[in-house]
């Protein structure tokens, strides 16, 4: 008698099982962050990507609510990164800080890495009552980001500004 059905039935019945099981881990299938809950996002890996004063300027439209900063850095990324989020058509400022590379070693039995994140305030609340400025009848939603790396140009790092609610 050949074995190869024997086989292939306890494959796809772990096939199976796999499937099942990621069911109710996760049944909606959506992911922890949903991509439209992403407002802004930017990977600055080239030094061509920052105007003349070494910084990256970019425009989007916000909402009233929670936000959050997060980052997918390396050992090679910018040790500080400063960002700020202005209304240029108020000449308001909403949120200025300054990030510091954190590198944390893991490790286990076999093998040692690093994690590396940025400390410092990461999450906000955007009320944009406090920003509006009435233009023609218009309350303006347009925010600018501008991000520093203050001369690490060619170090690798991916922003993401995230509505949470």
């Amino acid at each position: 008698m050949s074995k190869k059905p024997i086989i292939g039935g306890i494959i796809l019945a772990i096939i199976a099982i796999i499937i099942i099981f990621g069911e109710v881990i996760n049944p909606d299938g959506s992911e922890s962050i949903q991509n439209d809950n992403v407002v802004f996002h930017v990977t600055l890996a080239d030094p061509a990507l920052y105007d003349e004063n070494g910084l990256y300027y970019h425009s989007f439209t916000v909402e009233e609510g929670l936000y959050e900063f997060r980052f997918v850095a390396n050992g090679d990324s910018p040790k500080t990164l400063s960002i700020l989020l202005w209304q240029p058509v108020r000449d308001n400022k909403i949120f200025a800080f300054e990030y510091l590379l954190q590198g944390t070693l893991v490790e286990d039995e076999f093998s040692s890495w690093y994690v590396w994140d940025y400390l410092g305030m990461k999450g906000f609340y955007l009320d944009l009552s406090d920003l509006y400025l009435v233009l023609d009848g218009e309350l303006p939603t347009d925010v600018e980001i501008i991000i520093s790396p203050n001369g690490n140009y060619d170090g690798p790092v991916s922003i993401d500004l995230i509505k949470l609610d």
